[in-house]
């Protein structure tokens, strides 16, 4: 009972902490960026809180005790990310002082077909992410208060829709920063009492089996782990809500350390989530993987740590769902409502339509996450709307390199067909996936096209 009085009022806190932190917002633009007034420490906690949602927690736990520490390895093509981007991309920045939206960024370079393409793949990965995000709440309430598992959905939706939808980007923020601390002190202790009750790491690595401690692992070879990581590498990398924290940041400089510090903590957060799985298998070896995370923390927690540890799971989840959710209404009105329109709407209107798409994005997001059952696995084939179309043209834009509206068209057309055709087609032959070939495929093409003219300037 006090475990259940500890998670709603954790539930309670960030409703409110949400509400007061996003009380003002003076139009669209501060809605996206919370009027870019953010130092480092900030940058780094909210992108981490962000970005380590339901898939990289429970899903990684899912992941590992089934296949054991590859996934853990896989996760880090993340992690690497996270570092390429603090040294490469961050620093750029600067150049978009006005940006709120990634289309804005493609539309100085490509134009507005660009725009309306960029700003239809970043919605639907964004509703992928945030299916993931809402079965892992699932999940959970299902585990810790034995709640339907769409009842469980409903109710921990419902808070993350209101706070986002009424507070913009500040009150994402203002709860991420809340839930980052809870998130990086709850996992780290699942993990060491769930150790102290199989008795000791050596237990554990005992426990376990073998095939789960080598690499490649049970499920993949070589080729198919590297594969893997590049997948992890690429997919969400300069996504809708990641470019949003890049643009929040008082400074390009405080952007790229946020970055920095994201990466190196996410090394050992995925270690610590990967472990908590095989944690999992040595207590339960015929568990459902999914419940893998949440039946370790009701198992090996005690009364008051149990209710702490599960708010910080849940922490996990709506500090993602928050953020694509807030990306999501930005990234329908900017880069796909407005390229439409002959004439411009004015900043009251773009604010409420923005706040009912929040409502729409997370209906779809519920019906999505119904329809497959892996959070990770949706992860993975939300990325297929990004990556392989959108990631080559990106980098060309932030560093300014190449203007003109047929080579991104090109590109995105051969990188989004190499994916589909060998996915959906060929069945990834290999164990190789498609987005990884997409991406190269999208490489290649725009680079070999001949520059053009932008078409329908914006």
């Amino acid at each position: 009972m006090v475990d259940m009085i500890i998670v709603a009022g954790y539930l309670l806190s960030i409703l409110v902490l949400g509400l007061w932190g996003g009380r003002i917002h003076k139009g669209l633009a501060d809605y996206a960026t919370a009027g870019r007034e953010f130092g480092a420490l900030v940058i780094f906690a909210t992108m981490s809180a962000s970005f380590i949602g339901g898939g990289y927690s429970t899903g990684n736990a899912e992941k590992v005790f089934v296949y054991g520490v590859a996934n853990i390895v896989a996760l880090w093509g993340f992690s690497c990310k996270e570092l390429l981007v603090a040294t490469f991309i961050a620093p750029k920045m600067s150049k978009f002082p006005n940006a709120v939206s990634v289309g804005d960024i493609m539309s100085t370079t490509y134009g507005k077909v660009a725009r309306l393409i960029t700003g239809i793949s970043g919605l639907m990965l964004c509703c992928g992410i945030i299916g993931a995000q809402v079965g892992a709440i699932g999940v959970v309430f299902n585990v810790f208060f034995g709640m339907d598992r769409l009842l469980g959905i409903a109710v921990g939706c419902s808070i993350v829709i209101v706070y986002t939808t009424l507070g913009g980007m500040r009150a994402v923020i203002y709860t991420d920063v809340a839930q980052f601390i809870i998130l990086a002190i709850g996992m780290p202790l699942a993990l060491i009492f769930g150790i102290y009750q199989i008795g000791g790491v050596e237990a554990l690595y005992n426990a376990v089996p073998p095939d789960r401690w080598t690499l490649p692992g049970p499920a993949f070879d070589w080729l198919g782990l590297v594969a893997l990581v590049l997948v992890f590498m690429f997919g969400e990398t300069l996504v809708p809500p990641y470019m949003q924290r890049l643009l929040a940041g008082k400074t390009a400089t405080a952007a790229a350390r946020g970055t920095l510090y994201a990466g190196l903590f996410s090394f050992a957060f995925f270690a610590v989530t990967g472990a908590i799985g095989l944690v999992a298998l040595a207590l339960a070896p015929d568990l459902d993987p999914n419940k893998a995370m949440p039946y370790v923390i009701m198992t090996v927690l005690p009364p008051v740590l149990k209710g702490f540890v599960f708010s910080g799971v849940i922490a996990i989840i709506m500090s993602t769902a928050d953020s694509y959710l807030n990306s999501a209404s930005i990234t329908f009105v900017k880069d796909i409502l407005l390229p439409l329109r002959s004439k411009p709407l004015q900043e009251e209107t773009l604010l409420f339509l923005a706040k009912i798409a929040t409502l729409v994005v997370g209906v779809l997001s519920i019906l999505f996450a119904i329809s497959i059952e892996s959070i990770l696995d949706i992860l993975i084939y939300a990325y297929n709307y990004w990556a392989p179309i959108i990631l080559v043209p990106l980098v060309n834009a932030i560093y300014g390199l190449r203007k003109g509206t047929l080579p991104f068209l090109a590109g995105a057309t051969a990188g989004g067909l190499t994916t589909l055709v060998w996915q959906s087609f060929l069945s990834s032959p290999g164990d190789i996936s498609g987005l990884v070939l997409g991406v190269l495929m999208n490489l290649l093409v725009f680079c070999l096209f001949p520059k053009s003219k932008i078409w329908l300037e914006s």
